[in-house]
């Protein structure tokens, strides 16, 4: 499931087991390529939600969480970011890392 955030909402969405945000902008052509991917994994995988960040929207999140690239990928355990990638990645590098660090 691919779930839009924002900064008002943020907190209670990645206070699960396992959640990837995207962070990206409408505007970043690398974000627009990695959409699909996105939308591919989140149809193959329910172990964990997709969280979509426009930091456009959301500067403040960017801004806390490091965010100095867009796409930038970081994923959660329990509210606390356990890893970060920035820039495009194919669906497969994207599970490996995923599952490397979950």
């Amino acid at each position: 499931m691919i779930v839009l955030g924002n900064e008002e909402n943020f907190k209670e969405l990645i206070d699960k087991d396992l959640v990837l945000v995207d962070f990206f902008a409408t505007w970043c052509g690398p974000c627009r390529m990695l959409g699909p991917v996105l939308e591919e994994i989140a149809n193959d995988r329910s172990d964990f939600d997709i969280v979509k960040i426009d930091i456009d929207e959301s500067g403040n999140l960017a801004h806390q969480y490091g965010v100095m690239s867009v796409p930038t990928l970081i994923l959660f355990k329990n509210g606390i970011p356990v890893a970060k990638a920035s820039g495009y990645l194919p669906k497969e590098p994207i599970m490996d890392w995923i599952n490397k660090n979950k």
